[in-house]
């Protein structure tokens, strides 16, 4: 085992970076001492790292960047590929060279720590101020530094700042680098923090920090090396803790008076400061009084900055009354001809007793976003609302709501009167979800909304069924199925969870006071009848072999050869059991013999089958023990368990228990355990139907996508087995079929198992008719008996795209609508919903449902983690758009049926994840956030804090549109069409060429789903490319507009591109953001006021041949361009010319790149912020006193810092620097050099250290170059 050594002391940051690194590598962690290391490991500093290797002595590592780095490997956390590796180690370059100086500077001497850079000191403040906003626009649009998972990258950064964090940054410091804060504080709150550092409190208020004593009591020496890192040393003596506590008592007193110093001078202009981030950070809300469906007021000026609460409220009640959403929009009739085509798709019906999650939240994102993209292309275009009855689900919470209300069950009020409480329960609350993905902007047309117990659909739930039962493709059979014994009903796969244990697990069960033992392999023997031997077989369900009726070996194992036509005897009964051959016997696994219950176990039916035997069913609806020995007759399932296990224990065939990883299978719904149980039920025989779900697709008919979901559906559908299709419910469609009794001795009386005595009908009497018909009797001699059971809810879901449109009667709809266009929802689903869909359109109507399947990844948290409400992550889409407190989250906890262990496990989940609560993001950032994480892969991993970045671009947007509308003023007009006049600046045409490129990314992205090009296309154009580049470059266009007529025509020109550009923009991206989008179209000026449509959402989507102005030769030069100003943008940087301007010249390779600069000079100027750009030749001498930067290999960049800045001290700085640098690179030749590096050292370590040494050199390069050239100037 390995052994890190660590110092006490708990500020000591090195080695709390060492100890958190270790916590992510559970199954290697180091044993942790708090002392120096032996003499003999030769190890120069804590933390250091003892790896024993197996006659090999011990190898040590050093230094905390080293240690963490290989524990952090070892964890899987440094990493998951060589890019990857590489951006973390830049990073640990990041916190050890730029955070940890700054930090300690300012920290230390508040810790009493003497010894830091009195030059450094002095600055320290705002430089770290300055690191961590670099540090915070790296976070903006991430979670975490590296990927989407938390890596040693962060843990290296965050526990540089931890000190800081601690002691030095006010709540005011914190609130300047949000991302920053919002990063650390999810980076302390994970487990592995917690653990080494406990909960941290932020520094509230700067003041001396008293010292923390450490486990043994003694206060740890904390001092700073060459590189102003905390090192440790021996312990320090009475006299000198005295000394040091009157220092730090003098300076606490002279902190004070700085305080009260500072407190002074600052208090005026903190108050000025304050009021405009109020009004940033504050809600907005529209309050101009205005109808529900009346227009929203576009006339009063636009709020300072976005809010959602004001950006969201009226525009969809606008949208709903105006018909928008409706296919009929803007034409006569929906039969009319559209030589754009028609767009039909259905919502996945979410159930009546549901409310959304951030599942439905993307579903709901991605169809909505496709059917504005549908509808803006003039398609007609229905997407279709419903809801489904979810038969269990609803029952289940009809029925808890009954007991607590009235201590009433569904058998107390009887069948007719539990349905009509479950549809008075249904009209009061079942239109929630409704409501919600209204406030998701869904543009539904809700006058077609239906409900699948709705009288039209469930007439075509009854047709479908009749239909199939007269074809003999629904047929009546006794099978196994998955039985809750709680829901006394059988329940689809779908609604079984399969819990994973992986040893002996006690759990909860419904019904049963104390817990219940499972993931343990209860070994006995059966004895061999007429002999002494004995057969020992196994089972994780000891009960169940009261219903065994034989024991199986396999046909080659030589070990039971000799038993073959023998019989084992049941201990407890007079049952002789044969011994079989089956060639499903694992013969070696255990002791290769398995006992057969051909009742209770799905292998053990196949072979109960196979061998004809007995099917004893020990169990009925109930869970209590039937058909079994006078002991046990009546007991509960699993106190039966314990029972049987004493029973064998007493007659001395018991022979061991073990410990034996298993899977549960537990009811969704009941949280029981579900069992296999024998019951007669209805099935459709989806034999044929599967063989032509699976040809439309292998054909070509049928598209789904992403392909790599052909193999799963090919799988299912080339193996399907038969499908159940009755649940033992009352809430439901009652299945129209009639058991027969004939009044007539001659006829034999019919058992329920036979097919031949059940007929379906559309009513009663129809049936009867049926039945007087199939055994030649009068009607007058038929008694009928309704089956009480309801149909699977996927059944009715299964015709749902035809259903909702009135089949089987012939109805325009139906005829214009049928077949729809696509289907999109979530690939978990794509059996029990998509395949019948599939099926059942063929086989009823002999018509595909859709034509193509479109199946998005399912949503997990940030750590890739199944949503789940004991986990605490399960988040309401509308608390992302309204925001919560982490108080709010805890209370929906309380107010759920979690357990008060889940609940206290689930807060803990919150507080990891969501410190601070969630922040208000609005609809717009949560939908266009979703698409953004919709790759084409099997989960996304939603990081919710992440989408607050997209109400950062919201308000980029908000600001960028009101700047425009202020440059284009009150009296512009747009030109009526879309076009070149020829007159362009060079800056026009390249914006203009960005968005014709946008256009052309979006078009193809909707049309290959591939929604993240569609949301990157449309950021990068508003904020790299209008915003940053175009905006702030015509500035100047703006400024010089009234000089001359020339001037004049320029600027003119000008406002029609920015024009252009925002109408594009925001059409691009309505789909994405229809309430951000609408607020601002609305305020701009139409080409044609009386002929353009009302709405963004009934205006035209941007077209490759309208825009089509995409130039790649101008995009060449710009990108060049760019290049240069990045380059002068660096160089000012370097010399921190933050206000002052500077000329600056461009030494070029060749003539054509000098007129190329000329061409852009304008815009280099504006964007470098320099005060003259002239570009020169290569053989025109440049002046003396400039720093010199490499653009490209066409272009030098000379920036005249002459006169502008304090040479010697710049002089002064990079000397100390350099020498920084030099000692650094000589400590790490030093270790490179030892003889046993390259034999001891990880290669992993290697590699580090030589990429290190080559950014040093780089580095050292740099300095010695720029000293060279501020010499010249002195």
């Amino acid at each position: 085992m390995a052994t890190l050594y660590v110092s006490p002391h708990p500020d000591d940051f090195r080695s709390l970076l060492a100890l958190i690194a270790a916590e992510f590598c559970p199954s290697s962690r180091p044993r942790i001492i708090s002392e120096d290391p032996p003499a003999s490991l030769n190890a120069r500093s804590r933390p250091a790292l003892a790896l024993t290797a197996a006659g090999d002595g011990d190898s040590v590592l050093s230094g905390a960047s080293a240690v963490a780095w290989y524990l952090a490997f070892q964890g899987k956390r440094a990493g998951v590929d060589s890019k990857q590796q590489s951006q973390v180690w830049q990073w640990l370059s990041f916190a050890d060279n730029e955070l940890t100086p700054v930090s300690c500077a300012v920290v230390f001497p508040l810790m009493g720590v003497m010894g830091v850079d009195k030059k450094l000191q002095q600055s320290s403040r705002a430089e770290l101020m300055r690191v961590l906003k670099v540090l915070d626009q790296a976070l903006a649009p991430r979670t975490y530094l590296v990927g989407e998972s938390l890596t040693l990258a962060d843990m290296a950064v965050a526990t540089a700042i931890l000190l800081a964090f601690k002691y030095a940054l006010e709540p005011s410091d914190r609130k300047a680098v949000t991302n920053v804060t919002r990063w650390f504080t999810t980076c302390i709150n994970q487990p592995q923090f917690l653990k080494v550092l406990g909960e941290i409190t932020l520094c509230e208020k700067v003041g001396p920090v008293t010292a923390t004593p450490n486990a043994a009591g003694k206060a740890a020496n904390v001092t700073v090396d060459s590189n102003n890192s905390a090192a440790n040393g021996p312990p320090k003596t009475e006299a000198q803790l005295k000394k040091e506590a009157k220092k730090r008592e003098k300076l606490e007193k002279f902190q004070q008076k700085k305080e009260m110093e500072a407190k002074k001078k600052t208090q005026p202009a903190a108050e000025k400061k304050a009021k405009p981030e109020k009004k940033e950070l504050g809600v907005i809300t529209y309050d101009i009084p205005t109808n529900p469906g009346d227009k929203k007021d576009v006339i009063s000026a636009l709020p300072d900055s976005y809010s959602p609460q004001y950006v969201e409220a009226a525009w969809y009640p606008w949208w709903e009354k105006q018909g928008f959403f409706k296919p009929e929009f803007g034409r006569k009739s929906i039969s009319e001809p559209n030589p754009r085509g028609i767009f039909m798709m259905c919502i996945p019906p979410p159930n009546v007793t549901g409310s959304l999650h951030l599942g439905h939240a993307l579903t709901n994102a991605i169809q909505d976003c496709l059917t504005r993209w549908h509808r803006m292309r003039g398609e007609t275009t229905l997407w279709n609302p419903g809801c489904d009855h979810a038969g269990i689900a609803t029952q289940v919470v009809v029925e808890k709501k009954l007991k607590r209300e009235k201590g009433q069950s569904r058998h107390d009020l009887g069948r007719e009167n539990f349905i009509h409480e479950v549809w008075k329960w249904k009209n009061e609350k079942g239109d929630r979800i409704y409501h919600q993905l209204k406030k998701l902007g869904s543009s539904l047309d809700w006058d077609r909304a239906c409900f699948t117990m709705d009288q039209k659909l469930s007439y075509a739930v009854q047709e479908a069924f009749i239909r199939m039962h007269d074809e003999g493709v629904i047929y009546r059979s006794k099978r196994l199925v998955n039985w809750s014994c709680t829901l006394n009903s059988a329940i689809s796969d779908i609604e079984v969870d399969k819990k994973e244990l992986g040893g002996r697990t006690l759990l909860p069960v419904p019904g049963y006071k104390e817990k219940v033992e499972f993931g343990v392999l209860v070994s006995f023997a059966y004895k061999v009848d007429g002999s002494d031997e004995e057969v020992i077989v196994a089972t994780t369900r000891i009960e169940t072999m009261l219903g065994d009726t034989a024991v199986a070996v396999h046909p080659a194992d030589p070990r039971y050869q000799h038993l073959k036509g023998k019989a084992v005897l049941h201990p407890f009964c007079e049952r002789k059991m044969p011994i079989v051959f089956d060639d499903f016997v694992d013969m070696n696994f255990g002791t290769g013999a398995v006992k057969i219950t051909p009742a209770h176990d799905h292998n053990d039916y196949e072979v109960g089958e196979r061998h004809n035997l007995a099917f004893i069913n020990i169990l009925d609806e109930n869970g209590l023990l039937i058909n079994v020995p006078p002991l046990f007759l009546g007991m509960k399932r699993f106190e039966a368990r314990t029972a049987v296990l004493q029973a064998l224990k007493d007659r001395g065939q018991f022979k061991e228990i073990k410990d034996n990883p298993m899977v549960v299978p537990v009811c969704s719904r009941s949280k029981d355990v579900v069992e296999p149980l024998l019951k007669p039920q209805w099935y459709v025989n989806c034999r044929e139907m599967g063989k032509q779900a699976a040809d439309v697709v292998r054909e070509g008919k049928l598209k789904i996508i992403p392909d790599h979901h052909l193999k799963t559906w090919f799988n299912w559908m080339d193996n399907i087995r038969d499908w159940c299709i009755s649940r033992q419910l009352w809430w439901g469609h009652r299945i129209p079929a009639y058991f027969v009794t004939l009044n007539d001795p001659a006829v034999k009386r019919g058992e329920d198992m036979d097919g031949h005595y059940w007929v379906s009908g559309r009513s009663e009497e129809e049936a009867k008719e049926k039945a007087a018909k199939r055994f030649n009797v009068s009607v007058d001699k038929i008694s009928l008996r309704q089956d009480e059971d309801v149909l699977d809810t996927w059944f009715s879901s299964g015709i749902f795209p035809f259903s909702i449109f009135g089949w089987p009667n012939e109805t325009q709809d139906l005829n214009v609508f049928y077949p729809g266009t696509l289907l999109e929802t979530g690939h978990d689903i794509l059996f029990f919903w998509v395949a019948r869909m599939v099926m059942m359109g063929l086989k009823l109507t002999g018509k595909l449902p859709f034509k193509e399947v479109y199946l998005h990844a399912v949503v997990r948290d940030a750590h890739g983690r199944k949503m789940s409400k004991s986990l605490g992550n399960v988040i309401d889409p509308l608390d992302v758009i309204t925001g919560i407190s982490l108080e709010g989250l805890h209370a929906q906890l309380t107010d759920s049926n979690l357990d008060p262990v889940e609940v206290e496990k689930a807060k803990q989940g919150q507080k990891s994840d969501y410190p601070n609560g969630i922040p208000e993001c609005g609809t717009d950032a949560l939908r266009f956030a979703l698409c953004a994480y919709t790759s084409q892969g099997r989960d996304i991993n939603l990081d919710v804090n992440r989408i607050l970045g997209y109400r950062h671009f919201c308000n980029k947007l908000w600001n960028a549109v009101k700047f425009a509308m202020k440059t284009l003023g009150d009296n512009f007009v747009p030109s009526e069409k879309a076009q070149l006049s020829g007159e362009e600046s060079v800056a026009d045409r390249w914006i203009l060429s960005r968005l014709s490129a946008a256009v052309a990314l979006c078009d193809d992205g909707f049309k290959a789903y591939d929604f993240p090009a569609i949301t990157t296309a449309v950021y990068n154009f508003w904020l790299y490319e209008l915003c940053d580049v175009y905006l702030e470059s015509v500035k100047p266009v703006f400024i010089k507009a009234d000089e001359d007529s020339a001037t004049q025509r320029q600027a003119e020109v000008c406002r029609q591109t920015l024009y252009t550009c925002l109408d594009v923009g925001l059409r691009l991206l309505s789909p994405l953001m229809p309430f951000v989008t609408e607020e601002l179209y609305q305020r701009l000026p139409r080409r044609k006021p009386q002929a353009d449509p009302p709405s963004i959402c009934v205006t035209s989507y941007p077209d490759t041949t309208e825009f089509c102005w995409n130039s790649e030769e101008v995009d060449r030069d710009m990108e060049f361009i760019m290049t240069v100003v990045k380059t002068i943008r660096s160089l000012r940087a370097d010399y921190n010319l933050t206000k002052t301007r500077a000329d600056c010249y461009l030494q070029c390779i060749d003539a054509a790149t000098v007129s190329l600069l000329q061409k852009y000079s304008l815009q280099i100027q504006t964007l470098s912020y320099s005060q003259a750009v002239i570009p020169l030749t290569a053989d025109q001498p440049v002046p003396e006193g400039c720093a010199v930067a490499i653009a490209s290999d066409r272009c030098t960049v000379n920036l005249m810092l002459k006169g502008l800045i304090d040479v010697e001290k710049e002089v002064t700085k990079l000397m100390t620097k350099k020498g920084d640098l030099e000692k650094q690179m000589e400590k790490l030749g030093e270790k490179m050099a030892k003889n046993d590096y390259k034999e001891k050292v990880p290669a992993k370590v290697q590699e580090q250290d030589a990429e290190k040494l080559r950014q040093s050199q780089t580095e050292l390069q740099k300095v010695t170059e720029a000293m060279e050239n501020f010499k010249k100037m002195m």
